[in-house]
């Protein structure tokens, strides 16, 4: 008979960290990279370097990745020269087999011992919940890391992503630029690998033109790296910074010294986005201080900071009181004794910048943005949604009957013309040489129009929120407006059927929602969009858009009369609840799921979950929901839809009790509800607790005689519609059940 053996184990030795250690450096050298690309990818070398270490049992000390636009690297010290070795432990045949009465081996013992590897008297016992069996234990001894990274060090490069690559040679190999040259280097000795036809060495490079091996002479042969210790140090002594970390920290100074009167210093609110970039695009971070005319500060500020960042890279300067002055500061790559002649060329290149943009600015207000509002039907918004004009249209509706929704028809006009203008900035030349300035050359052009502040500001700020962390906007005009151009969007791309898929959403549809959420939460905007979407619907409809089959937008159990945007929007909501306001999950499930979304009052769903979330913290609603849980349970297993009770059939003190407290406290939830106090309105539910205790511990829900039972029930049915009026709380997670 032969008996089924447990699975083997594998037990990790212990490391030991007397053991020899040495260092180790690997460097990808590479034509430019793009910025963008080397922060991401310097934290996947990393963490691939780190857990590649760990799947191999090479124990080590600290990893450091580096990254400039020419080479990615990894530097890791304390690696220990072996794997650890490990103890593997499989377990055998069960001892009352493996051994007979006297204690000598059996031949199931000496099949076993000698499929292992091991002698018979070598064999252990070891106890487990199954019993007492044979165990054989043998000891792998760790490979030197010098051969395990040979083996493993490609791998690790060519799983690097990246956003785009390319293929430049017959290898094959994927990689965002021509790699040029391999450094792999443990202690003293270089690691032979080959990736994309490139062998490894111990050379590196250089900044591409200030280094210098010798005087005089050019950097042909490279610059021999002895040990991955040296790495920072030879490179630098080359002209490369190669930590970002010092690179920051070398431009902070940088900006700090050229900016140390009290009179001027760097503008802020773009400084953080634009020394990201100048800290992954230099080798040799350096800032120079340069001069514009100053008759270009009478273009709007907005212009100006705009052109010098987006064609640029520059840094604006400004004085005590954050007006723009005739200055800039520019990262440069190189740092020499004259920088005379860069400054000039920096300058040179800033001036026509500038020219460029007060020729847009003049040339665009010749005509009036009402004018342009035409032509958007030469601009599609989407192939199968028709020109910008289109969307204009159906915008200028709905933010009508939005503003009539927040019963602010004072403001009608104002959003409407605003919608009518929003768009029209689009085809100006300043915002499609700088398409960042949309709605704020809107709201300039829209100003020098004539137009009135309030559709400025609208057109302003109608964009807000651009980022989770942007302001929402501040006028009521510029809410709505921002609300319907949103709704437009959300409901014009599902009822096309293009909806957002796993993490694929090419037309920021997640974006769009959470920004409405926040404006509706954060602005505390009492609207009913239900119907909005509705009449969103069918603006697409009469302008022909061909609508598709119901998208899979919505989550499963949301109700299937609702909206998809509806859905799509409540999804969102959820996010910012969990994700925004930290509120328990099934807080926001129960009220997600509840009656009052189909509506599309967002906030006031909003609302409900912060009262509850409040209320659970309390140390009897833990209990009363036990008591109301185990009502719905009983309800729901009926089916019992009566809530009809008849007083005069009520024959025990606690069924009469209840009773009395269903009726009294109904009337005080429903007035708090209607008056929005929902923090009130659970705190008079929580009063039902002892009613409800009592009338389970006096009576017998099914008792025998069908009156009673059924009229029971349907005082229960009365508890269970009562909390129901505020969200479906049988989702409430209790302790214990």
């Amino acid at each position: 008979m032969t008996s089924k053996r447990p699975s083997q184990l594998r037990v990790s030795g212990k490391r030991h960290n007397h053991s020899p250690t040495t260092s180790f450096l690997l460097e990808i050298g590479s034509e430019e990279l793009p910025w963008q690309m080397i922060q991401p990818a310097m934290t996947q070398l990393a963490q691939l370097t780190e857990r590649l270490l760990e799947d191999q049992r090479l124990s080590h000390g600290r990893v450091r990745s580096f990254g400039t636009p020419r080479r990615l690297s990894v530097v890791v010290e304390d690696l220990a020269l072996k794997q650890t070795s490990v103890f593997q432990e499989v377990l055998g045949p069960p001892k009352t087999v493996a051994f007979d009465p006297r204690g000598r081996p059996t031949k199931a013992s000496e099949g076993f011992a000698k499929a292992q590897g091991v002698a018979v008297n070598k064999l252990v016992t070891r106890t487990t919940p199954k019993g007492i069996y044979v165990c054989a234990v043998k000891r792998e001894a760790g490979l030197s890391a010098a051969r395990v990274l040979t083996q493993h060090l490609p791998g690790i490069i060519q799983r690097l992503t990246f956003p785009k690559t390319m293929r430049w040679n017959a290898s094959g190999v994927r990689y965002p630029r021509p790699i040029r040259w391999l450094i792999a280097l443990m202690g003293t000795k270089v690691l032979s690998i080959d990736v994309a036809g490139v062998r490894s060495g111990s050379r590196s490079w250089g900044h591409r033109f200030t280094s210098r091996e010798r005087p005089g002479e050019t950097a042909t042969k490279g610059l021999e790296i002895q040990r991955p210790e040296e790495y920072e140090a030879v490179l630098e002594r080359a002209g490369v910074v190669v930590d970002p970390s010092r690179r920051r920290t070398l431009l902070r100074q940088r900006l700090k010294r050229l900016t140390r009167s009290s009179e001027e210093s760097v503008y802020q609110a773009n400084q953080e986005e634009l020394l990201e970039q100048a800290v992954f695009s230099l080798e040799c971070p350096n800032v120079l201080l340069g001069n514009f005319d100053a008759r270009y500060l009478a273009l709007p500020p907005e212009v100006l900071i705009t052109s010098m960042q987006e064609h640029q890279g520059f840094f604006s300067v400004v004085d005590q009181n954050r007006n723009l002055l005739p200055r800039f500061l520019a990262p440069t790559n190189v740092k020499v004794k004259n920088m005379e002649l860069i400054r000039a060329g920096n300058e040179r290149v800033l001036a026509a910048r500038l020219a460029d943009a007060q020729y847009f600015f003049h040339e665009d207000r010749k005509g009036k943005l009402a004018e342009r509002v035409p032509q958007l039907h030469g601009v599609v918004f989407h192939k199968k949604l028709g020109s910008l004009y289109q969307k204009t249209e159906r915008t200028v509706v709905l933010v009508g009957a939005l503003a009539q929704a927040a019963g602010v028809l004072e403001v009608k006009e104002a959003c409407q013309r605003a919608a009518f203008l929003c768009k029209a900035d689009l085809v100006t030349g300043m915002v499609g040489e700088f398409p960042a300035l949309q709605g704020v050359m809107g709201k300039k052009y829209a100003a020098h129009d004539g137009e009135s502040v309030e559709v400025c500001e609208a057109i302003g700020e109608y964009y807000q929120p651009r980022t989770p962390d942007d302001d929402v906007p501040k006028t009521i005009v510029g809410r709505l407006l921002s609300i319907a151009d949103r709704l437009d969007t959300l409901s014009a791309f599902f009822y096309a059927g293009i909806v957002p898929s796993g993490s694929e959403d090419p037309f920021g549809l997640r974006r769009s929602a959470f920004g409405l959420i926040r404006i509706v939460v954060e602005a505390g905007m009492t609207l009913h969009l239900g119907e909005i979407l509705q009449q969103a619907e069918g603006l697409l409809n009469r302008q022909g858009v061909n609508v598709a089959s119901r998208p899979a937008g919505e989550r499963a159990g949301n109700d299937a009369s609702r909206s998809p945007v509806l859905g799509f929007l409540l999804d969102r909501l959820r996010f910012y609840g969990r994700t925004v306001c930290g509120y328990r999950e099934d807080v926001v499930e129960s009220i997600i799921h509840g009656p009052h979304g189909a509506d599309g009052d967002l906030r006031d769903l909003f609302l409900r979950m912060d009262a509850l979330q409040a209320v659970t913290n309390r140390q009897e609603f833990d209990p009363l929901l036990i008591g109301f849980k185990r009502a719905h349970r009983i309800v729901e297993k009926e089916a019992w839809a009566s809530s009809g009770v008849n007083a005069e059939r009520l024959t025990h003190p606690t069924e009469r009790a209840l009773h009395q407290a269903v009726e009294t406290i109904r009337r005080a939830v429903e007035q708090s509800l209607a008056s929005g106090d929902y923090h009130g309105a659970l705190k008079r539910l929580i009063d039902l607790k002892r009613p409800i205790d009592q009338f389970f511990e006096g009576v017998l829900v099914n008792a025998p005689e069908p009156e009673k039972r059924a009229n029971r029930l349907s005082l229960l049915r009365q508890v269970d519609e009562l909390f129901s009026s505020f969200g479906d709380l049988s989702r409430i997670q209790v302790q214990g059940q």
